[in-house]
């Protein structure tokens, strides 16, 4: 039986992945850095553990001799991809994770060559937003094979967990980024808001830097790309504020502050994730001369609660990976199962075509 490896298992999220392995007989070894953290959980969840740190790259490949996939679910994944990847590449095991960070896309992307030749798997991004998303743009991009842009987004105000706000945390210097005819560019954060109709009438979302700016791109092979995510007013307020603010955010005390404040934030409750749900919408265009819009195609899917997606999409990917079918390199999740491979996942409904030119007013095809 292949060995699939969980890092982090012991975080919120990680936690419900383990979990939800553990339901689907794949056995995992649970791991991480944590002593008491992860001796408890190997208690309580009667798996085996594996305790290492990714300081060593020697020690991490010897920690993966045995193991076919390591899911990573260890944020900050700007911390934890680049050791586990090395390691993964020393001994020709399998990578996935759930991150959303463009920069970790981007770094585990630059991996590709030394991916295929090792004949590994590397798959980044196996949560929401970027299953539903990736998925969603492979379907545009099927029905507008000339698309030049791609706007992408979701609508779903959700809690974090303490992993989610530590990484960003992490992160809160980043700017915001978009793709620009095949390159990344940044962006102020916030710096466009557009009202958008994901499926339960229109609302205010903005630009976000979300790591399907690098994952749509790759899927896809469109050059244009922006990511949208819908936000109260306070929200959009100090994200505009934020590049005035950055400096103080950036300051070792008042990160560490932050950190300490996100430590005692828990995740959903059970009930709670059974009743949330995401609002996905995406659309592709032609661009025509002078500027001017051409075609466009609207689609939309809607899915479970984020965290709902994010356990099983991981472990479903996981799953995959390790059943020999993903090709090695560098791979997205629609560009290694198809547009369709959403649709594996529980409770998700789509796809939402909108067949109405864009000058009227289309009529929802979810509120009907």
């Amino acid at each position: 039986m292949s060995t699939l490896l969980i890092y982090g298992s012991y975080g919120f999220v990680g936690g419900l992945i383990a979990e939800k392995a553990i339901d689907r007989g794949l056995d995992p070894i649970l791991a991480g850095r944590d002593r008491e953290r992860l001796r408890e959980q190997v208690a309580d969840l009667e798996q085996p553990g594996r305790r290492f740190s990714l300081e060593d790259p020697v020690t991490v490949a010897t920690a993966l001799e045995d193991v076919d996939c390591v899911l990573n679910c260890a944020g900050p994944f700007s911390n934890t991809a680049e050791p586990l990847v090395e390691g993964c590449l020393r001994s020709e095991t399998d990578y996935v994770d759930i991150t959303g960070e463009i920069p970790v896309i981007e770094s585990i992307h630059d991996r590709d060559a030394a991916a295929t030749e090792a004949g590994i798997t590397l798959l980044p991004a196996a949560a929401l937003s970027t299953i539903p998303m990736d998925c969603l743009a492979a379907h545009l991009a099927d029905r507008l094979p000339e698309a030049t842009h791609l706007s992408l987004g979701v609508d779903s105000f959700r809690v974090p967990s303490i992993g989610t706000l530590r990484t960003v945390i992490e992160g809160a210097d980043t700017e915001n980024a978009v793709r620009r005819d095949g390159d990344l560019e940044s962006a102020p954060t916030g710096w466009k808001t557009r009202e958008i109709d994901f499926g339960r009438g229109e609302r205010p979302a903005v630009t976000m830097p979300m790591g399907d700016v690098s994952t749509a791109h790759y899927t896809t092979g469109i050059p244009n790309v922006e990511m949208y995510a819908v936000m109260p007013q306070p929200a959009r307020t100090a994200l505009r504020l934020h590049r005035y603010l950055s400096p103080v955010f950036e300051s070792k005390p008042v990160r560490w502050t932050l950190k300490q404040l996100a430590g005692v934030r828990e995740g959903p409750s059970e009930r709670a994730r059974d009743r949330g749900s995401a609002y996905v919408w995406g659309e592709a265009r032609t661009e025509g001369e002078g500027g001017a819009e051409g075609e466009r195609v609207v689609s939309r899917l809607v899915t479970p609660d984020p965290y709902v997606v994010t356990v099983d999409g991981a472990v479903t990917v996981a799953e995959r990976v390790l059943a020999g079918d993903a090709d090695a390199g560098f791979q997205t999740p629609a560009g290694a199962f198809g547009a369709d491979f959403v649709f594996e996942l529980e409770g998700v409904e789509g796809f939402f075509d909108e067949e109405t030119p864009a000058e009227t007013s289309p009529v929802n095809p979810l509120l009907q």
